[in-house]
């Protein structure tokens, strides 16, 4: 092999792995060859079991993610390719429950209505200066869940439900500013708290996400089913004496997988994962119904994707129907 066959298979090699860093982003922001799951870990944390009251829930949730390693399929940093990957994705949840039950449980549906925007910048460090870049902005694909049901037991809350992706972001096969996937997803969710303490001020978290996905539009290909699980364990300390107060603090995590293998052109890439430890803080307002939080998430492993950090804030409010009852002086 003469010194040019050499430095082409290099070419190609780190285009190839950029091509890694462009299928492996996260689902909030799917760019031109994109092959991942739909769900961005990071969104459910402490209380994650919990339904709010009867009523209208508001949501917003503000997500961003930066990297600036790229991993290969064994988990070491890929050598020789410097850049960063980024993305915003805000979040409007909107949720009914009813006052009535259904199975003993509070009929809970709700959608989710995403804009996203981000970017990929990557030097392979091979002269003359050669990189591979994308990015985009826009509204993104949407997400319904007309299924989800959840229970207030004494000493647990737990809910479970079934949803799905609808491709409404901007997606053009070959692009690199696409928003949205272009593919359907259905989800298989559950989620639980359970209270270590009679005053329910300790509890654990659990939530898991099973996805499973459609072929992309005008593609042969079908991004392989994810699986990602999230925890948190918190601590609830009272601002007020009266309780009108309160703030919450905690240990959070997510763990993601592929586990099944991507069909089409992408059948041959690697399976990816992360794990990521954080923390989290609640600032909480119970007679209102008002909650504000904030995590920081920082992935300590991750295979064929990046690994990176994650903040997600916002804030959440419940206009209660029926409205409670004034308490008596």
């Amino acid at each position: 092999m003469d010194n040019q066959e050499k430095t082409d298979k290099t070419i190609q090699t780190k285009l190839t792995l950029v091509i890694f860093a462009l299928v492996a982003l996260c689902a909030a922001l799917p760019l031109s060859a994109q092959q991942k799951g739909q769900y961005v870990p990071g969104q459910w944390g402490l209380n994650a079991g919990v339904v709010p009251d009867p009523g209208i829930t508001y949501e917003e949730i503000t997500i961003n993610y930066s990297a600036t390693q790229l991993n290969n399929a064994n988990g070491g940093v890929v050598p020789g390719i410097t850049g960063t990957y980024s993305f915003w994705v805000v979040e409007n949840v909107l949720m009914y429950v009813p006052r009535y039950k259904i199975l003993g449980g509070y009929f809970a549906p709700y959608v989710v209505l995403s804009a996203a925007n981000g970017s990929l910048v990557a030097d392979l460090g091979i002269p003359p200066k050669l990189s591979g870049n994308g990015g985009g902005e826009g509204f993104a694909d949407t997400y319904f869940q007309p299924l989800n049901f959840g229970w207030h037991l004494k000493r647990a809350d737990f809910n479970a439900g079934f949803g799905f992706f609808a491709p409404t972001g901007r997606y053009t096969p070959g692009a690199s500013n696409n928003v949205g996937s272009g593919y359907y997803g259905t989800d298989l969710t559950s989620n639980t708290t359970v209270y270590l303490t009679k005053n329910k001020a300790t509890q654990g978290s659990l939530s898991t996400i099973w996805e499973s996905h459609q072929q992309k539009s005008s593609t042969n290909i079908m991004p392989g089913q994810t699986f990602t699980l999230e925890y948190g364990i918190g601590q609830v300390l009272p601002l007020k004496k009266d309780l009108s107060r309160l703030l919450q603090v905690g240990v959070v995590g997510y763990d993601q997988w592929q586990v099944t293998r991507n069909q089409g052109a992408t059948s041959g890439f690697p399976f990816y994962s992360v794990q990521a430890v954080g923390v989290q803080t609640n600032f909480i307002m119970p007679a209102k119904s008002l909650t504000f939080f904030f995590k920081y998430y920082s992935e300590y492993a991750a295979l064929a994707r990046p690994q990176g950090r994650t903040f997600v804030f916002g804030g959440n409010h419940t206009f209660r129907i029926p409205k409670p009852e004034p308490k008596k002086q």
